[in-house]
């Protein structure tokens, strides 16, 4: 049995070929719709900006790591990159994430994108899809840090309240306390622009490794977060309902890292929670309301770190919703959600 990695593994799986899970099973390699345009440095975490008018026109961001010259980069559903709404000049780009409805003020509202900008201490807030920069410049984080190597933040995640139409972003860093390693920041807007106010810290960690992904489940109103050599760890949303840990699930199917997580969600609150096995090269499932395990499924990509799911129609291209991940080619691989025959078999 032949085991091929990256993109190899990708262009041959037309031909039967098959993988290796790390539980020695074998899964067989789901092939993807399309990969899309290489970036320059290294890729990390797609973000999936879903136009509601158009949505064959729908946007994937994601982000490029250099200290100089990172970037967050706009793909559009055939993987190309659309150049004039791609940002560059930035110093690591970490995690992003796409917020909807944000108000400006009283009578305006916008979409946004925000990601952590990790060795400017930052996190930085774009309108989407005229990418508008509304933040004058970054969003300190983490400032009440004596150490500096507790500043540096890696992965985000928005929550909107739909009850107080407020917007909060929770922020994981590369270095933290057992206790609480994440920020959540309430996103306020005047005539100055955007604030964050800090509004909790929460969060517990195992002291095994770090804490970068974050996803959240806007209509259930749960936070998943991955202690990455430990569990998957569950929390409220909503700061008002407390900090008490919900969960902590899920170590037992990784072979080391866990990295990115995305939630596909359904009308009917039924859904999945996608977790990337980094170093296995595949992805545990999970149940979105009871948090149980499924499986394991491979999409042939390697060293996953993030990864985004929208469970929309985006078109004729992605008529059952676009699952998008990370690869160690510089580039992300987009799959329609149905390939991904996510239910048990």
């Amino acid at each position: 049995m032949i085991c091929l990695k990256g993109n190899k593994a990708l262009t041959l799986v037309v031909l039967g070929i098959f993988c290796l899970s790390s539980c020695g099973s074998i899964l067989p390699v789901i092939p993807p719709a399309l990969i899309s345009d290489s970036t320059p440095h290294d890729t990390d975490d797609p973000a999936i900006w879903i136009n509601k008018d158009h949505p064959e026109r729908s946007i994937v961001f994601g982000t490029d790591k250099d200290e100089i010259n990172g970037g967050v980069y706009a793909f559009d559903l055939d993987g190309k990159i659309i150049k004039d709404k791609s940002l560059t000049g930035l110093s690591y780009p970490n995690n992003v994430d796409i917020g909807y409805n944000f108000k400006l003020n009283d009578s305006l509202s916008t979409d946004i994108m925000v990601f952590t900008e990790r060795e400017k201490h930052q996190i930085r807030l774009f309108s989407v899809p005229d990418m508008k920069q509304l933040d004058n410049g970054g969003l300190k984080v983490f400032e009440d840090e004596s150490d500096s190597t507790m500043q540096r933040p890696m992965g985000i995640a928005l929550y909107r309240n739909d009850f107080s139409d407020k917007t909060y972003a929770i922020v994981s860093r590369k270095e933290g306390p057992v206790n609480g390693y994440l920020y959540q920041y309430l996103l306020e807007s005047d005539s100055l622009g955007v604030r964050a106010k800090l509004v909790r810290k929460f969060g517990e960690f195992s002291g095994k490794k770090e804490i970068e992904a974050i996803a959240v489940d806007q209509e259930l109103g749960y936070i998943y977060y991955a202690d990455e050599n430990h569990c998957i760890r569950k929390y409220y949303a909503n700061p008002e309902n407390g900090d008490k840990e919900l969960a902590c699930f899920g170590g037992q199917h990784f072979k080391r890292d866990i990295e990115g997580i995305a939630i596909a969600r359904f009308d009917d609150k039924s859904g999945y929670i996608i977790v990337s096995n980094q170093q296995a090269h595949n992805f545990s499932i999970f149940d979105r309301t009871t948090n149980n395990f499924i499986k394991q499924i491979n999409l042939g990509t390697k060293e996953t770190d993030g990864c985004e799911v929208t469970t929309a129609v985006l078109g004729n291209q992605f008529p059952n919703g676009l699952f998008v991940s990370m690869t160690d080619s510089k580039t992300f691989v987009f799959h329609d959600l149905g390939s991904l025959n996510l239910s048990a078999d």
